[in-house]
């Protein structure tokens, strides 16, 4: 057993987001609507351990929080194919979940000898239902689904999965080492019980499994055994969306650079005319000072979020295909997330210039306001990106200055069924898009008014 390794291949979901598909599933075909019905006596595992002795392998009793074990109805046992699943965790409870990105919690707890969780899939045209109980009689409703791709005939059975071991080692100045570890999980199912057209035997498949270099040996396999009607089955590997994968923002690399440019331009535009006593000439044509200055923001902004816009949209398509050309596996991003994430540069880019604008105007020296803007908006995002602060120190400086901006460049949401170290170095952000747009729009709104408010009273 050793370190997961992370393949340059991607399966893409229903939904054409990346997914990860590998599970070990006992199944049979299921014709129309029916049911399949469980009981998951237990749940047991094995997790690596960093070794204690270099050379010997250290391996232990337990089972990740996110291990799963449940019924599943799948589209085949194809990677990615559309499904819905009702199942209970080591530690998140019984969740219902369909077509990777989909998740419903249900009740609290999972199994264990003596304490048995009831589990039960229905199925009723293009609706899926999912219940628990602990006695097998009185049901409780987990959640429904409507399975984006789920033909007439499906496969109905058992599955386990496993997620990899995730820890987090951090160094003396706050930045972060991520491992994840190789993982398995043993479910116990019996009282099983299909109801409908169900044909044909029991069948398994250790659905994603990879193979070592000889390409046809697995690489750490699923397993079961059956006893009387009691299944034992062994899975590792997840259900869920993928994250692992270089993502379209990574094209955006030089970001950073212009916006310092675009700080630079917007400060000289402004405080060049004070140097040279041109803004006097401007409030000869337009003697109210505040909206003269107000009205220069218009037309620098269009011209930053055209700038922004343009580059964007060359930029990120064209460095997403540069990247898969070098053998790169980049996340595939939905048409809406490309556009929302180029117009977001453009109007990250806009609202940089128009407060290095009116940082400008308020101190009416070049340097002082560069430096100034650079400090509130690109240093939090560097300090915060580079890993050298705690977590929770970057987050807050990208929940509370305007660098929570960049926030909108951002195409793969934090899943909460995903394991993952979610921290700003991996290019998630506190803040949503749009909302950490808000913060910075709302900084360059405040500067405007001020700057507006101190040229209404002041000469010029």
């Amino acid at each position: 057993m050793g370190d997961v390794e992370t393949a340059c291949t991607l399966t893409t979901g229903p939904g054409g987001e990346a997914v990860s598909d590998r599970f070990f599933f006992v199944h049979r075909r299921l014709d129309g609507d029916g049911s399949i019905i469980v009981r998951v006596d237990s749940m047991t595992g094995r997790i690596r351990l960093p070794d204690a002795t270099p050379g010997v392998r250290n391996v232990v009793a337990g089972v990740v929080p996110w291990a799963k074990a449940g019924i599943m109805v799948k589209d085949g046992v194809r990677e990615g194919a559309s499904y819905a699943a009702v199942m209970v965790t080591a530690r998140h409870g019984v969740r219902m979940q369909h077509d990777f990105t989909e998740d419903v919690a249900g009740g609290p707890g999972g199994v264990s000898p003596g304490s048995p969780r009831w589990l039960r899939l229905t199925r009723s045209g293009g609706t899926l239902t999912g219940y628990e109980s602990v006695d097998g009689r009185r049901w409780t409703v987990v959640g429904t689904a409507r399975p984006a791709r789920l033909p007439a005939t499906v496969e109905a059975g058992m599955f386990v999965a496993s997620t990899g071991d995730l820890t987090v080692s951090r160094g003396n100045l706050g930045g972060a080492s991520v491992q994840v570890r190789f993982t398995e999980a043993t479910a116990v199912f019996d009282q099983v019980r299909v109801e409908g057209r169900a044909g044909g035997t029991w069948s398994h498949d250790d659905v994603g499994v990879t193979y070592e270099p000889d390409g046809s040996t697995p690489h750490h396999p699923g397993r079961f055994t059956e006893s009387g009607g009691t299944f034992a089955i062994t899975g590792l590997g997840d259900v869920a969306p993928s994250t692992d994968g270089m993502r379209i923002e990574s094209t955006l690399s030089g970001l950073v650079a212009g916006l310092v440019a675009v700080i630079v331009v917007a400060v000289l535009f402004v405080t060049a005319e004070h140097r040279r006593g041109l803004f006097r000439t401007t409030l000869l044509a337009a003697p109210r000072r505040g909206r003269a200055f107000a009205a220069k923001t218009v037309p620098l902004g269009a011209v930053a979020f055209a700038a922004g816009l343009t580059t964007a949209a060359l930029t990120v398509p064209l460095g997403a295909r540069i990247l898969q050309a070098n053998g790169n596996a980049v996340l595939p991003a939905s048409t809406l997330t490309e556009l929302r994430v180029v117009a977001g540069v453009g109007a990250l880019t806009a609202a940089v210039a128009i407060l290095a604008l009116a940082c400008g105007a308020l101190a009416r020296r070049g340097a002082a306001a560069v430096a100034a803007v650079v400090g509130l908006v690109v240093v939090p995002h560097i300090l915060a990106t580079a890993s050298v602060l705690p977590l929770g120190v970057a987050r807050w400086l990208l929940r509370l200055t305007p660098a929570a901006g960049f926030a909108v460049q951002q195409s793969v949401p934090e899943y909460a069924q995903v394991l993952g170290y979610y921290s700003p170095q991996g290019g998630y952000y506190p803040l949503p898009p749009l909302a950490g747009l808000a913060v910075l729009c709302g900084y360059a709104a405040l500067a405007v008014v001020l700057a507006a408010v101190r040229m209404s009273r002041a000469d010029a």
